[in-house]
């Protein structure tokens, strides 16, 4: 049986260092403008969050999950190719911080953690769970419109965020990262299947929000991150370029928010009852504010 991380809450490697004083604790904080804008429009982009060495271990790994006949019952999901079209390819997995140290390590990025302190309202974080979207190139299928939290309404309140790392340079051309910004005001919509039709979240939008359905593309230079609300819509096109596209997605939570659910969270999980605060050995608490 392979050894599960998720029964670690501390960095195992030297990956990451975590401040030792509010001096170096400062550097990694968001601006006040930066806050503005995520409040306004439901995201900030273009934070660096990884530094060269950092993406190359991260890559490594993700490559070792991404062979064929690969396997591992530590993933909550593992789907090498998640898209509907037959002549793309999807690959997208949930669970890897259980199997491999960089993507466990990363879940204690201070570059991270500390600003979605902030998005929070200054409060403590803990951890959701990860995600590995990657689009090879030629082939690489699409992420239809969606809002993460229709996936997630199994707890409560809706206190969560995305992070979303790019381990390649990602552009329009190769399938990056699309936003509507302020779409996170509209309210909690259906959830729609991800690899599957591009447009189908229209469908379930009023003839106001579709005036103001104006996706911007957020192009990021690999080691840079975007966060983002957890009712923002997003999305990204195919990659039918000579370039692959990878990205790591880490999901996190306001301390104290609760199960709404008496199955398990994530599959192969220990169940959390309904109305139980979500923590334990899959939900680590990552940053703690002291109030």
């Amino acid at each position: 049986m392979a050894k599960d991380l998720a029964e670690i809450h501390e960095i195992i490697t030297d990956m990451f260092k975590w401040p030792e004083n509010e001096k170096e604790l400062e550097k990694y904080k968001l601006t006040d403008d930066q806050l503005r804008f995520y409040h306004e429009n439901g995201y900030i982009a273009n934070i660096r969050v990884l530094d060269d060495r950092q993406i190359d271990i991260l890559a490594t790994e993700l490559a070792e999950f991404t062979q064929p006949g690969y396997s591992n019952k530590l993933f909550y999901e593992y789907n090498s190719n998640e898209s509907t079209d037959p002549t793309r390819k999807l690959f997208h997995a949930l669970g890897a911080w259980r199997i491999s140290n960089g993507f466990h390590d990363i879940l204690w990025n201070p570059a991270v953690v500390i600003p979605a302190s902030q998005l929070f309202g200054n409060t403590s974080v803990r951890f959701w769970h990860d995600q590995i979207f990657y689009k090879p190139a030629n082939h690489g299928g699409l992420v239809a419109w969606h809002q993460d939290y229709s996936f997630w309404t199994r707890t409560v309140p809706m206190n969560h965020l995305t992070v979303w790392f790019a381990l390649d340079d990602s552009d329009r051309h190769n399938g990056c990262l699309y936003y509507v910004p302020k779409s996170h005001n509209w309210g909690l919509l259906e959830k729609v299947e991800l690899g599957g039709e591009m447009e189908k979240l229209k469908s379930y939008l009023s003839d106001e929000q579709k005036n103001n359905f104006n996706p911007v593309p957020i192009e990021m230079k690999k080691g840079f991150a975007t966060f983002h609300h957890p009712l923002l819509i997003h999305g990204s096109f195919e990659n039918s370029t000579d370039r692959q596209r990878r990205a790591i997605v880490l999901n996190f939570f306001e301390d104290g928010t609760k199960s709404d659910s008496n199955e398990p969270l994530l599959e192969g999980t220990d169940i959390v009852p309904e109305g139980t605060k979500v923590e334990g050995k899959f939900f680590p608490l990552l940053y703690s504010v002291r109030n």
